[in-house]
């Protein structure tokens, strides 16, 4: 089972760099868990870089996986993480989510980079 972080289906749909890293998990939907945070982060994300058509097409793509609701147990289980982490919320959210279905969390976040059951690749530097 896998996760995939935001940053990682950005990249993923903007055939950056890092973009065969995450096809692995992303290619292979019947192993996917998509948490509903994620969908959030990438359908805002997408939406204000390339439009609303762009960014519901992303969202279809995803909702290829299993996408997983923030139930009240992943919140408590999210803020524990945060506080004991100094995790950002969507960021312990997504972590959380993963171990709960016992999934490898894939990002190129560097909040991740020592955690376990975490396959991190960190971002390419951005240009000007």
């Amino acid at each position: 089972m896998n996760v995939v972080d935001s940053s990682g289906w950005l990249e993923y749909f903007a055939d950056g760099p890092a973009a065969g890293f995450f096809a692995a998990a992303i290619e292979a939907p019947a192993g996917l868990i998509v948490p509903t945070v994620s969908l959030y982060e990438v359908f805002k994300r997408v939406l204000q870089q390339r439009g609303e058509n762009a960014a519901l097409t992303a969202v279809a793509v995803m909702q290829q996986g299993d996408v997983v609701d923030f139930t009240a147990p992943l919140a408590l289980s999210a803020a524990n993480l945060s506080v004991e982490r100094k995790l950002p919320m969507a960021d312990s959210i997504m972590y959380v989510t993963a171990r709960a279905f016992s999934a490898t969390l894939w990002t190129q976040d560097a909040h991740f980079e020592h955690l376990p059951h975490v396959r991190f690749r960190p971002a390419a530097p951005r240009t000007r």
